[in-house]
């Protein structure tokens, strides 16, 4: 079981744990405020781990490690390296912050990120349900702890109170649901579910009971309606570097999850939970579209908008096997995880240009802390517009095409009610246009409130307007992304 052959399939994971404890160890002797060693070796440990997944993901292979309990295919491998990329980002564009907000001491910052990352490793590669639970837990630990990493700033040890009760919540959903299947098909193992599921003589109503309970907890992982309420309290609350900490990466983490134990473990069930799926998809559209109206604060207004960005993720999930047709599965999945990666990147660009507005003991939270941003800095008003373009899903933006290929995954399984739901989709969309252009309208329109300079480092200069410009470049040739998304997501069908 544990073979040659099982630990070269966990080597990202083996370094991110080694290192991670050895930077915590290392961060002791670092003396400079600013934790440069730690941050440079940090970095350094995340661009080995993309390289090696990158590596990975271009051979093409499957493999399966552990006694089946870990699966590398090229979809994880992307995945994970996405992950990576994003977490390196978030710690390039956070790193002032933190430091100006007392967050670096210890290296808790980069040592917790890596072992977030570590949770987001095993549960992409899980192909059974105590890994699938160890990763999330390891992910969801991790994240209370950053969430609370100021200390003495008490509305993120209230954001962090919430989100653990809340989470701890969900985790016991998801995990109930999952002894329910076991109890059922006395199997962990994601191919033996399918398996036992296949052979028809499992109680429909019991394997109904596990399913619900499953949904519920990927559901909060997700934050969608009914199980969104931590979402704008915790945006809101955390540090805005851990804000993005949290509402980037581990978007990719949980996409991986539902597409391992929905449409690989539990695929004969998809009738049912493709129902299911629908249901919070519609009610995530107008939940978060209409509440994220009335909001000033942005990151709470980004907050709401992320509910419905995963309602549009969910409709990509809903529209796989409806006529069975591989070829229409593989692209509506392939949608659906090309969604979030594009979701991702535009955020960690957008929370991005809220970091460099953010000054010492001044948080730029406020719609009204961006009026005038155009003339401070045309640069990044300009990469902000274009996040919220791609938000607001206006050509010729990535987030177009992200909505563009969704909606027609669902349209093209022609059923009526699923080309009813495209419309209501767009609509929603509509709505949501307004809060993202209200903002561009305050950056370009009104006064300035301070004539306090944007001043960042040449790495986040770089970063940054290499993120924006990716935004506009992935709108215009999609193609690459979008081919990358559904071979990766067909050769983890076909396996």
């Amino acid at each position: 079981m544990f073979d040659k052959l099982s630990l070269l399939a966990v080597i990202p994971e083996v370094i991110l744990l080694v290192m991670a404890c050895v930077i915590l160890l290392f961060d002791i002797s670092v003396k400079s405020a600013k934790r440069g060693a730690t941050y440079g070796l940090t970095l350094l440990t995340l661009a080995v781990v993309v390289a090696l997944e990158i590596v990975s993901a271009t051979s093409g292979q499957t493999v399966y490690a552990f006694g089946n309990m870990v699966v590398n295919d090229a979809m994880g491998h992307w995945l994970k390296c996405f992950a990576a990329v994003a977490v390196m980002v978030t710690l390039v564009y956070g790193r002032d912050y933190a430091w100006g907000r007392d967050m670096l001491r210890g290296g808790d910052l980069f040592t917790l990120s890596l072992f977030s990352l570590l949770g987001m490793f095993v549960m992409i590669s899980g192909n059974n349900f105590l890994g699938i639970y160890m990763g999330l837990e390891l992910l969801t630990l991790s994240s209370y702890a950053l969430v609370a990493l100021r200390r003495d700033y008490v509305v993120s040890t209230e954001a962090a109170m919430k989100y653990f009760v809340l989470g701890s919540l969900a985790s016991g959903l998801l995990l109930y649901g999952m002894s329910m299947l076991y109890g059922a098909t006395g199997t962990l193992d994601l191919s033996g579910v399918l398996k036992a599921i296949t052979t028809g003589q499992i109680d429909h109503q019991i394997l109904i009971f596990g399913l619900v309970f499953v949904v519920a907890g990927l559901a909060f992982k997700l934050g969608v309606v009914p199980f969104h309420m931590w979402i704008p309290d915790v945006y809101q609350g955390a540090p805005t570097v851990i804000t993005l900490m949290v509402g980037s990466a581990p978007k990719l983490a949980a996409f991986a999850v539902m597409i391992r134990l929905l449409a690989v473990g539990l695929s004969p069930l998809a009738v049912d939970w493709q129902q299911m799926l629908m249901v919070l998809a519609v009610a995530s559209l107008a939940v978060g579209n209409l509440a994220a109206i009335a909001q000033t604060n942005i990151k709470r207004m980004l907050a709401f908008s992320t509910i419905s960005h995963m309602g549009f993720v969910l409709i990509g999930m809903m529209s796989g096997v409806v006529i069975g047709h591989p070829g229409a599965t593989a692209n509506a999945y392939g949608s659906s995880m090309f969604y979030v990666v594009s979701y991702v990147l535009t955020t960690l660009a957008s929370f991005g240009v809220i970091l460099l507005l953010s000054r010492e003991a001044f948080e730029s939270e406020e719609i009204a802390d961006f009026a005038g941003l155009n003339q401070r800095s045309p640069l990044y008003a300009a990469i902000m517009a274009l996040c919220l373009f791609s938000l607001a899903g206006i050509p010729p933006m990535v987030g177009f095409y992200a909505k563009l290929a969704v909606l027609q995954a669902l349209v093209s399984t022609g059923t009526s009610a699923n080309i009813v739901l495209a419309v209501y989709a767009v609509m929603m969309s509509l709505i949501g246009a307004f809060y993202y252009l209200r903002v561009v309208k305050v950056m370009y329109f009104d006064a300035p409130v301070t004539s306090v300079p944007l001043i960042a480092s040449m790495d986040v200069r770089a970063v940054l307007t290499l993120n924006g410009a990716l935004l506009l470049l992935l709108g215009l040739l999609p193609s690459g992304l979008m081919t990358l998304c559904m071979d990766a997501v067909s050769k983890m069908l076909t396996v």
